[in-house]
């Protein structure tokens, strides 16, 4: 979010919270990126805000509702309010249970495959319109291609990545398998270490596809816990996964701290995966 958004964007959350006849008098920046994410106090209530045009939250709160009655380890809505999307000045908000984070420790990797072996099971009963992860790669590759919003990627970089996109994407469509619904960016970054257990967050990136292309998102220790994974598929989603996301580090609205260094190393653990795998990206 833009740095002179933000005053306005927290005051939309703090006066939403306020109309609900919740006590909000201040609020914490937890995180900032394309939405806005505060603890607001006294009341200690999470806040999601973001420009009204970002019409994914009532399809993010209302998987997360549903797959919460399911049992799944979502983070849940805040049950003081009713359950939707707020607007105000100009931003959506929606309101979320605050997890107090439990003492940091090193995220165990059967834990972490466990809670999204848990996620999967209960996504199928869920029946929602969702993009392919075809879908996003996609988006990926035309970034790649628009010279004006990757204005810092050299020409040879930018070929590696979109032959890799498409070709490595292609692989996965081809070989994925049974598909269905996914997470879709289920990395550490979003997933809470919690007094309930390991709960996913942020499930606007929800797609369908193989079960490899969320564990490709994951540390790779997890593949080694989860039940009945192609090992090569998810090795060819590894390296699509990497490469989606270093895409999205030299896009030039990309806020991402240390984002250039990130994508500049990342090009090069790409090189080596595609040389390592004998898989063809270029």
């Amino acid at each position: 979010m833009q740095a002179s958004e933000v005053p306005h964007a927290v005051a939309a959350a703090l006066s939403t919270a306020s109309s609900l006849g919740l006590t909000a008098d201040d609020a914490i920046v937890l995180h900032d990126s394309n939405k806005l994410t505060l603890r607001l106090l006294p009341c200690d209530v999470l806040a999601r805000v973001a420009p009204a045009a970002h019409q994914v939250a009532q399809f993010e709160v209302d998987l997360a509702q549903r797959l919460a009655d399911s049992g799944c380890p979502v983070a849940a809505l805040e049950p003081r309010v009713e359950p939707r999307v707020h607007e105000r000045g100009g931003f959506v908000v929606t309101l979320w249970t605050y997890y107090e984070p439990v003492t940091p420790r090193e995220l165990s990797p059967a834990d972490y495959a466990g809670a999204l072996e848990r996620l999967h099971a209960g996504m199928p009963e869920i029946d929602v319109p969702t993009p392919r992860f075809t879908d996003r790669v996609e988006q990926a590759r035309q970034l790649v291609a628009n010279r004006d919003h990757t204005p810092a990627l050299a020409d040879a970089d930018r070929r590696l990545l979109g032959d890799t996109l498409r070709n490595l994407g292609r692989v996965v469509d081809e070989q994925g398998g049974a598909e269905q619904l996914l997470h879709g960016e289920p990395h550490p970054g979003n997933v809470l270490t919690t007094s309930n257990g390991l709960l996913f967050i942020d499930l606007e990136t929800c797609c369908r596809g193989p079960v490899e292309f969320d564990l490709a998102h994951a540390p790779e220790e997890v593949g080694g816990h989860y039940p009945g994974v192609d090992r090569d598929l998810l090795r060819v989603c590894r390296t699509l996964v990497l490469a989606m996301v270093t895409t999205w580090r030299w896009d030039r609205r990309d806020r991402l701290p240390d984002g250039r260094r990130l994508g500049t190393e990342w090009l090069g653990r790409i090189r080596e995966e595609l040389d390592r795998n004998g898989l063809t990206g270029r």
